[in-house]
């Protein structure tokens, strides 16, 4: 029995161990692939012409300043905000009554023992049940992306990311989408409202963002590991 003491401890604890081990390893680092800039490779200098105000090969384009591209950056204007509400209730009511009496068969007692057959049989089932919920959400801040490829049909895939160094962690965000050149403003910026298939994360690393995440013990018993 000594023997196994030490055995079952064990077995408990190792895993606990290896679970804080192994937590700081699924938090989101910076240069994340997904999300890094595109380059253009550098294209081979080719004869400039003289005399010319404006050349087909230069860099910046004369009337077209907004980001077109694949290695154009753009600004992300964000101004997201989003409001969720919800509530349900039940109420399940059931009742049921029988009645039993001393039957009787042509007149006479079903039973001539003399026991008094008659009774009831009632049953009832009542449930209430409630629920509620309220969140609300608001972004707002810029941040700059590169293009990372050119559809077939005109739309910019854009994607980035931008992380800030802060006292008791890092804060970063990320975001990606499609862009219409259209929507394109001539300060080359774009609202977030405007961007399809938007991807947009922000949260940060650190003791602030470990302050705000339950314990081991707590996921435990909040988990449908928790058989109670």
């Amino acid at each position: 029995m000594k023997t196994r003491i030490p055995v079952i401890l064990l077995s408990v604890v190792l895993p606990l161990l290896t679970a804080c081990a192994t937590t700081p390893s699924g938090y989101p680092e910076p240069d994340d692939p997904r999300y890094a800039p595109v380059m253009t490779p550098t294209p081979v200098t080719p004869v400039q012409q003289t005399g010319l105000i404006y050349t087909r090969n230069s860099a910046v384009d004369l009337y077209q300043r907004r980001a077109h591209r694949v290695g154009d950056v753009l600004t992300i204007s964000l101004n997201e905000a989003t409001t969720a509400r919800k509530s349900s209730g039940t109420t399940v009511t059931k009742e049921n009554a029988t009645a039993l009496g001393n039957n009787n068969v042509l007149g006479t007692g079903f039973l001539n023992s003399g026991l008094d057959l008659n009774g009831d049989i009632t049953s009832s089932v009542n449930f209430q049940g409630s629920g509620a919920a309220d969140q609300s959400n608001q972004l707002v801040g810029s941040i700059t992306v590169t293009v990372s490829n050119v559809l077939p049909n005109g739309l910019l895939e854009v994607r980035g990311e931008k992380w800030m160094q802060l006292n008791q962690g890092k804060e970063f965000i990320r975001i990606s989408g499609l862009v219409r050149k259209e929507d394109i403003a001539p300060d080359n910026s774009i609202l977030s409202t405007r961007v399809a298939d938007v991807r947009i994360a922000y949260s940060g690393t650190g003791t602030l963002a470990e302050s705000g995440e339950a314990g081991w013990i707590t996921k435990f018993f909040a988990s449908d590991l928790w058989p109670f």
